[in-house]
């Protein structure tokens, strides 16, 4: 089954069951995705899915910081429960351990010795695990790599 059908079954679910927060953060995937598929006058492919619901993710996480820090405890409430609903149509996130044996496997492959094949390793290395791990992780991770 599709992506699109998926999300269209949940959105039909959560107006059923009348849940109006799930609803929305629902409808506001299906806008982002039909937003970026005008923008490229095409379907998505399942990475480019990925990197969007990424994307929002990361937004979500950062609006939370924000608003713990203005004292908008009402609004971190909303965006933790949008975050746990985009979450959920994410693929299963990679241990730190599997994420290791891959920087290893690309480092490897690309024949990276130091810091500055660090964007090599990082352009090979980032299409494989969008979505399933933090950027921002994997990112530390193969700075300390290759600083060591």
């Amino acid at each position: 089954m599709g992506f699109d059908d998926k999300l269209n079954r949940e959105m039909v679910a959560a107006a059923k069951a009348q849940n109006k927060l799930r609803l929305s953060a629902i409808r506001l995937i299906k806008t982002a995705l039909h937003n970026r598929e005008i923008d490229l006058k095409r379907k998505l492919n399942e990475t480019e899915i990925l990197q969007l619901l990424s994307t929002m993710i990361k937004q979500r996480k950062d609006s939370i910081d924000q608003f713990r820090k203005g004292g908008r405890e009402d609004l971190v409430g909303k965006e933790e429960s949008e975050l746990k609903i985009i979450m959920e149509f994410m693929p299963e996130q990679m241990s730190e351990e599997d994420i290791a044996g891959e920087i290893e496997r690309v480092i490897q492959k690309v024949g990276a010795v130091g810091i500055k094949d660090m964007g090599k390793v990082m352009k090979d290395l980032m299409p494989k695990l969008t979505g399933k791990a933090d950027g921002k992780v994997v990112g530390e991770m193969v700075k300390t790599r290759l600083s060591g």
